[in-house]
């Protein structure tokens, strides 16, 4: 029965993976707030059942952690996926490592343990990044970089909100709750910047789209929450570096991102001072903000 939580979270972390390459499938026909908005909209509608099946799950909708919780939500994807449209899909992805060494920062910050390994970590990671975001070369534009980095850090603060969500509340019935916030909160700043999204897109397109809210949304995060709850948060973390290892490679293989010097030293440091971060965490009493997250694509 223990190789079930792990397949889950593998699962989770091949479908969070899919996203970059899906969502760059669908950049091609729209812009990204359209593509966030038609990718949530589709998640919506599978999420809206456990959003609205218990009288618990529906008191969420008056909770103040969620509903700001669910706008940072949305708030990341669209800065992330500004970013994508600027970067390639191997660097996009490699970037999302930094997530467990800024998960370790934040700990310290807030005085909570982090172990000297962890701290290794972190310093490899960080210098990983750097170097990527110093050369990014024909992989992408300074800003591109900048917005993938800046959609980490809201990644960040929407983990720090959800701890304040109700301890009672069913975990599937946050996330639900959140997805539906976070599309009544993209539609504004979608319809404004762009107007109505298109309709009359490809096959191919809606595709992408429908394969980021159905895989990338739905069941990475339904996937990740079975299974990091019944192992430990270092094990369930190691498994956050498939995202964007897998990303990168799908990059690579299906839309022939550059991988220069800097961008490939670079993933590897970022890459493997987040499993050393993750790692790291047995060392030290893990507390909740430390358990490495969905990290969403």
């Amino acid at each position: 029965m223990l190789r079930l939580p792990f397949l889950a979270l593998a699962l989770s972390g091949i479908c969070w993976a899919l996203g970059f390459p899906l969502g760059k499938i669908a950049l091609e026909e729209m812009g990204a707030a359209h593509l966030i908005l038609l990718r949530f909209a589709v998640a919506a509608v599978i999420a809206a059942p456990f959003a609205l099946n218990t009288p618990q799950a529906r008191r969420l909708f008056r909770s103040p952690a969620v509903l700001v919780a669910g706008v940072l939500y949305g708030l990341a994807f669209l800065v992330q996926f500004e970013g994508l449209a600027r970067t390639s899909v191997a660097l996009s992805a490699l970037l999302v490592g930094l997530m467990p060494a800024l998960i370790a920062f934040c700990a310290f910050v807030m005085r909570e343990p982090v172990s000297r390994m962890s701290w290794a970590g972190v310093a490899a990671a960080t210098l990983g990044a750097t170097l990527i975001a110093g050369k990014p070369g024909a992989a992408g534009t300074p800003l591109g970089v900048a917005l993938c980095l800046a959609a980490l850090l809201i990644f960040l603060a929407w983990l720090l909100v959800l701890r304040r969500a109700p301890k009672d509340a069913p975990p599937l019935g946050v996330t639900a709750v959140s997805i539906i916030v976070a599309t009544v909160a993209i539609a504004p700043f979608a319809w404004i910047m762009h107007g109505p999204p298109r309709l009359d897109l490809s096959p191919t397109a809606w595709a992408g789209i429908v394969g980021q809210g159905v895989l990338a949304t739905c069941v990475a995060t339904a996937a990740w929450q079975w299974g990091s709850a019944r192992v430990s948060s270092a094990s369930a973390g190691v498994f956050i570096n498939i995202e964007p290892l897998l990303g990168a490679v799908l990059g690579v293989a299906l839309f022939g991102d550059p991988l220069t010097m800097a961008i490939g030293l670079g993933g590897l440091l970022i890459i493997g001072g987040s499993l050393v971060v993750v790692l790291g965490e047995k060392n030290t009493a893990a507390p909740d903000l430390a358990e490495p997250p969905p990290t969403p694509a």
